[in-house]
């Protein structure tokens, strides 16, 4: 195919993606559905799971093979500025003033489904049928952990920004927990990277200390440097998103070059980016935002050509029915009872439940990483695509069901929650009381 053709076909893929995903992402907000799931779900539609089984192979003469390359290459400079922002949005000033049940939450919430799905990992021997070059390993078992513990940072925000309780207590602490379980995850999954093919070359203990190197030299030397060049008065470099994009490049690249996902170097990097007054730019964080956003639906499609719902069988819907289990009780269950054993009522707790179980893109980003590395095969990657799905679609259906569960008045009735101090007068959101210890 000549280079003329094969920009026409790239192009022509592009407006493809971006059209159907706008349209499916309009349809999933008029349900009450977070834009996301409608972008994941035109990925799925465009890929040999739903296309592909139609007359005529519409999938590959779409999509060809010389120019789903460039699709990807493009995807993954998206991926990279989402993993900037995500970084960046990370709040911990809201920790401060729930420093009990966010730290109760992060814990629980990350520690219980990662112990879930470790253990699955190493006693169900039907996994071994669908498996990477890393199965019987380390890699594959922290893996699986990190793979039904993610929580999904911004399709969590978003959701808050959504229902109204953005800069409640509930709002809070669930977006804070999420972050740190955000840096947990990304931790555990660097650890399951590390040691495998696309690792390289180089010995366990070498990427280890490459890696602990590449932190420090981020946070001890690049973050004070920029602190003190961005927010000093008068600065010269004033086109904060400039900046922004080269420092997430810098990172992605040092973590590829490693061996590592170039994600891993994004996210450090969103991390070290300076915060004004400690909270994050809000111009800023939406410029990254709509750069990354518009092209990430070609991930999406990446992902959606990849998995193929089809070839699954008997077998692998059980293995997907096992692990909706383990990632919907370990999330929702330990997010439940933290935030209880922190302070918040039943109703908040319920809802903190809930919002950490989202999973979205971040969850997707983080099965991509184990499919590149073949810690994971085709199959189990499109089991746990289904997963993320499911539980992102399930978030605002049940958000819902807790509001009808837990009317207001009878929340506030609650003597344990209503006499919060940091609930303020019983006019306000009934998200925002906190039982006090």
């Amino acid at each position: 195919m000549n280079s003329d053709a094969l920009t026409a076909d790239v192009i022509g893929d592009i407006a493809l993606v971006l059209g159907t995903s706008s349209l499916l992402g309009a349809l999933a907000r008029r349900i009450g559905q977070p834009t996301v799931v409608g972008q994941i779900t035109a990925g799925v539609i465009l890929g040999p799971s739903v296309l592909g089984r139609l007359p005529g192979n519409l999938t590959e003469r779409l999509f060809t093979h010389d120019a789903v390359p460039f699709i990807s290459l493009i995807a993954q400079i998206a991926v990279v500025i989402f993993m900037f922002g995500v970084g960046y949005e990370i709040d911990l000033r809201s920790v401060r003033r729930h420093r009990r049940p966010v730290t109760l939450i992060a814990v629980g919430a990350i520690a219980v489904p990662l112990a879930i799905g470790t253990t699955v990992a190493l006693t169900m021997d039907h996994l071994g049928t669908m498996h990477g070059a890393h199965t019987e390993g380390r890699s594959f078992v922290l893996f699986f952990g990190v793979a039904t513990s993610i929580t999904a940072l911004p399709v969590l925000a978003a959701i808050v920004r959504e229902r109204g309780i953005a800069g409640t207590p509930v709002g809070d602490i669930a977006t804070s927990a999420a972050g740190f379980m955000d840096v947990v995850a990304w931790l555990v999954l660097a650890a399951a990277v590390v040691g495998t093919d696309a690792a390289g070359d180089r010995s366990l203990p070498r990427t280890i200390l490459l890696l602990a190197g590449f932190v420090a030299v981020a946070v001890v030397v690049v973050r004070p440097l920029l602190n003190r060049t961005l927010l000093r008065p008068g600065s010269v470099l004033s086109d904060k998103a400039a900046i922004a994009l080269v420092l997430a490049a810098a990172g992605a690249w040092a973590t590829a070059s490693l061996g590592l996902h170039p994600i891993f170097g994004a996210f450090v990097a969103g991390m070290i980016m300076p915060k004004p007054h400690g909270a994050p730019d809000k111009g800023l964080l939406r410029a990254m935002e709509q750069t990354g956003g518009l092209l990430l639906p070609l991930f999406f499609v990446v992902t959606g050509l990849t998995m193929n719902i089809g070839s699954l069988g008997g077998a692998g819907f059980a293995v997907l029915g096992v692990v909706l289990v383990c990632g919907i009780v370990g999330k929702v269950g330990a997010g439940y009872t933290m935030a209880r054993l922190g302070g918040l009522g039943t109703r908040q707790s319920a809802m903190i439940g809930a919002l950490v179980n989202t999973r979205g893109l971040t969850e997707l980003i983080a099965l991509n990483v184990g499919l590149n590395a073949g810690i994971i095969d085709a199959r189990l990657f499109t089991v746990l695509v289904l997963m993320a799905l499911i539980t992102t679609f399930m978030t605002a259906p049940l958000i819902t069901v807790i509001e009808r569960r837990y009317p207001v008045a009878v929340h506030l009735a609650d003597p344990l929650a209503a006499s919060s101090p940091e609930s303020g007068s019983a006019s306000e959101s009934p998200y925002s009381t906190v039982r006090p210890r």
